[in-house]
């Protein structure tokens, strides 16, 4: 008799999985779980015998169950904010007026470096505790608010504590190479130095499980994040790049040449770009929330990506300024709106394409062998959760095969 620590019957189940069928979906079947594992998933009636008395048995009456949602580009962990920017921009402030008055990077570089290690876990708990009520069960944390190796360091520890203490999954980047601070003003090639002394003290931590740069005209040349990307594939840590968010400089196709796992943003992104990133299998994590924010007007190629059949992932880019947006499902709607994304793109985009934008392999699909990371929604179709937004449909989420409370 097989042994299941929880079965789902008369379930929609959206695998998310290449099964032929939109959004890999199978109807009206059945999925069990077993130590935290999906181990079966596909018509009741197939189902081995098992002990009905002491197996908790959940009837979906028809819901839809989809994989955790994966946030996989966040900039979760900061303290501070920079309303009083929002505010002066919209009053007539120019962005180097702001500048000028010590505001922003500068601003959240400075609030983060003064806060404790507590003060930022309680101020990041309550923002993964809001991505985890829509059903977010993975997050991508980097640093990038310190800029100096004891704030770097601050910020990837806490990081590890919510990995350690929160019911989501946190998968920890390192993005020293933000922006230059302010004791390096016009010494960027010190500053890189500096990155790639900090990296390898990091890393032996057990803080990095990936290294990014951003790579831009107003961020790091091409060349500096050669020298970062160099320093991490030494190391053995996978590299990704914020890339032609604001111009093309080449930062993607870069990606690829190391074999990285993402190019993200990418409104500027050429053909031939594209086309490294294809024949690299690096994922191009577009970020909506960003771009509705800064009010661009540049949209990502996202036709050359559909023709070289590019893998897109969707992420909130939370941030204190460009993207102070804690709301995925916002993201699926604007990635369709905005985009023009399908709804089952958008929703590869924060499961499947997700995972892979973060090296992982085992979450992201609902089949046997996968983490049991997974959601029911009272839905009549996975693309409500793309065409609704302000409405949680979230009934269950599970995590690592038990049910999480995930009310706020």
């Amino acid at each position: 008799m097989q042994q299941f620590d929880a079965i789902w019957i008369n379930a929609n189940i959206a695998t998310m999985t290449d099964n032929g069928t939109a959004y890999g979906s199978i109807e009206n079947d059945a999925l069990a779980v077993k130590d935290g594992v999906i181990v079966f998933v596909g018509s009741k009636a197939d189902l081995p015998p098992f002990d009905a008395l002491a197996t908790p048995l959940y009837d979906a009456q028809g819901q839809w169950l989809l994989p955790g949602f994966i946030d996989c580009h966040t900039h979760l962990v900061y303290a501070g904010n920079r309303a009083n920017e929002f505010e002066m921009r919209l009053n007539g402030a120019s962005y180097q007026d702001i500048a000028a008055a010590g505001g922003g990077i500068k601003a959240t570089v400075a609030a983060t470096r003064a806060a404790s290690h507590a003060d930022l876990f309680v101020l990041a708990k309550d923002r993964l505790n809001t991505l985890l009520a829509q059903g977010v069960t993975t997050v991508e944390i980097k640093s990038g608010y310190g800029l100096d190796l004891a704030s770097e360091q601050k910020i990837l520890e806490v990081a590890a504590e919510l990995d350690k203490h929160h019911p989501a999954s946190v998968q920890k980047t390192f993005l020293g190479a933000h922006a230059l601070p302010a004791e390096f003003n016009n010494d960027a090639d010190g500053y890189i130095e500096a990155v790639c002394q900090m990296l390898p003290q990091l890393h032996a931590l057990g803080l990095v499980d990936a290294v990014d740069v951003f790579c831009e005209g107003i961020g790091f040349s091409l060349e500096q994040t050669r020298k970062v990307f160099t320093a991490a594939t030494a190391l053995g840590l996978p590299v990704k790049a914020h890339a032609e968010q604001l111009s093309n400089l080449g930062g993607s196709a870069l990606v690829a040449q190391f074999g990285g796992l993402s190019a993200d943003h990418i409104e500027f992104l050429d053909e031939a770009g594209v086309a490294a990133m294809a024949k690299a299998g690096s994922v191009a994590v577009l970020l909506p929330g960003a771009f509705y924010f800064l009010r661009e007007t540049q949209l990502p190629p996202i036709a050359l990506l559909r023709q070289y059949g590019v893998p897109m992932a969707v992420a909130t880019d939370l941030n204190p300024g460009t993207s102070p947006l804690c709301s995925l499902p916002l993201m699926l709607n604007m990635a369709c709106t905005l985009f023009r994304l399908t709804p089952e793109e958008a929703l590869l985009g924060v499961t499947r394409h997700a995972a892979t934008a973060l090296g992982l392999s085992d979450r992201g699909t609902l089949a046997v062998g996968q983490r049991a990371d997974f959601a029911c929604y009272a839905i009549s179709r996975p693309a409500e959760l793309c065409y609704q937004f302000g409405v949680n449909s979230l009934k269950q989420l599970i995590i690592n095969g038990k049910e999480v409370s995930y009310r706020r």
